[in-house]
């Protein structure tokens, strides 16, 4: 279930592979040339073979030129039409940037079926998901997705933005409020796919760091990171809770015995107070998300709440994107009633491994009533997850200490910072600013308990 307020992790940089020396220029033939002018030979001389003299510096010309893309990597194709080819290993594969958000719509069927192919891949890297996000909060002219196809089929896909902090960085779609960031790459050819995305991604990142956040360890991005020929970095990013999927009695039983009586007696007290669930249907979507968020405010009214939870953009992101996923099994809004009045709802994202609870509202009447609202979505959750096939329940990010009530794993995110040979010094500004900004946050922490 995710958390209100998420503490940043500690970054620790890992060093880079270093780039290729650059010769020095070799000195100008300006003096050579005047000397032979000066002396008078005393015979017949041969022409001496004399380098032409450099062009005059000038200010441009001290800016380093931009790498052209290595022979392998041919320029990425704006158009569809007209793709740009490679190959990896006796495969052909074609490249496309797309920079339209239109373009991005029509992506949606072949987005889908990839996202079904790609056996790490997390709810938040779903095309209902980021295309819905793009529409709330992209900014246009700045949308960089990079995809690649293998005789016409998507195998591999980037989606990702042009933003600059403080020196121009691609990153991810789907901004803080999505919990997991990664790229897509087909199950059958993962290594190859890997690959041309990997060049790819080199001739769009012409002059921009690619900051990866919130990767999952064992997704995809890994494989992106292990192929890329260039300056890379990887850092700790933030922690996530996780649970086998297995039944309600099998999570008691990772207990000890006294804090598992505990928890029975709780839901004893769930069954006596007669709090009925009911799974949302498709078309009940909007109506039950506007429900949730208004839960979710009086849960957290004078707590705290975070802000974004209570915009207009949130609302028109979450109703849009959970009822597309809701459709196609990707998301679940299970409501709880009391009386017939509906007192809580949940919202539970889904991928092919994993399940995690997103986004809940109680009303505090449950508070008052001393019902254990976390005891009563994860009895939920364990309910269906089991025969689902799904291996993960995750409670998403965030430390929050009733998460640890039921021994879950930690799990620590990643951070892949990827670039060109001649643009390590900015990769090294973010790394040195996303350090200072761990040892800000430990201090900060450290304070708090003293």
């Amino acid at each position: 279930m995710a958390a209100e307020s998420r503490p940043a992790a500690a970054m620790s940089p890992i060093a880079a592979r270093p780039g290729p020396s650059v010769p020095p220029a070799s000195p100008g033939p300006a003096k050579q040339a005047n000397r032979a002018k000066s002396v008078k030979p005393a015979g017949p001389v041969k022409p001496a073979n004399v380098p032409a003299r450099p062009a005059p510096t000038s200010p441009a010309s001290l800016v380093p030129p931009k790498s052209p893309p290595a022979a392998s990597a041919p320029p990425i194709s704006t158009s569809p039409s007209a793709p740009a080819a490679s190959s990896v290993s006796g495969s052909v594969f074609t490249t496309e940037l797309c920079r339209d958000i239109g373009r991005f719509g029509a992506l949606g069927p072949a987005w889908q079926e990839l996202h079904r192919r790609s056996r790490t891949a997390t709810p938040f890297q779903s095309h209902a998901w980021l295309h819905s996000w793009w529409q709330s909060y992209g900014t246009p002219g700045r949308l960089r997705i990079v995809l690649v196809r293998r005789a016409g089929r998507l195998v591999a896909a980037a989606p990702l933005m042009l933003v600059h902090r403080p020196v121009p960085v691609l990153v991810p779609l789907g901004g803080t409020i999505s919990d997991f960031s990664d790229v897509l790459l087909d199950d059958g050819c993962p290594d190859a796919a890997a690959s041309a995305l990997a060049r790819a991604l080199r001739s769009v990142a012409r002059t921009a760091v690619i900051d990866l956040r919130e990767v999952r360890p064992g997704a995809a991005a890994e494989r992106l990171y292990s192929c890329w020929n260039g300056p890379r970095r990887q850092l700790a990013d933030s922690l996530c809770l996780e649970l086998p999927a297995v039944p309600m009695d099998e999570l008691l039983g990772r207990l000890a015995s006294s804090r598992a009586q505990r928890f029975r007696a709780k839901l004893r007290k769930l069954d006596s107070l007669g709090i009925e669930e009911r799974v949302v249907p498709e078309g009940e979507i909007p109506v039950a998300v506007a429900r949730l968020l208004e839960l979710h405010r009086r849960q957290w009214q004078g707590r705290g709440v975070t802000p974004e939870h209570l915009s207009a953009r949130f609302a028109d992101h979450l109703t849009r994107a959970v009822g597309a996923m809701a459709g196609c099994g990707d998301a679940r809004v299970t409501e709880f009633l009391l009386g017939g009045e509906v007192v809580a709802a949940d919202l539970t994202l889904m991928s092919g491994q994993l399940a995690g609870g997103y986004l809940y509202g109680a009303d505090p009447v449950l508070r008052a009533r001393k019902v254990d609202v976390a005891t009563m979505l994860l009895r939920s959750g364990a309910r269906w997850i089991g025969g689902s096939g799904r291996t993960v329940l995750s409670m998403l990010r965030g430390n929050e200490p009733y998460k640890h009530h039921w021994r879950p794993e930690t799990v620590h995110n990643r951070r892949y910072l990827l670039c060109r040979t001649y643009l390590e010094p900015s990769l090294r500004l973010l790394t040195g600013r996303a350090a200072a900004r761990g040892r800000a946050a430990a201090l900060v922490k450290r304070l708090r308990k003293e």
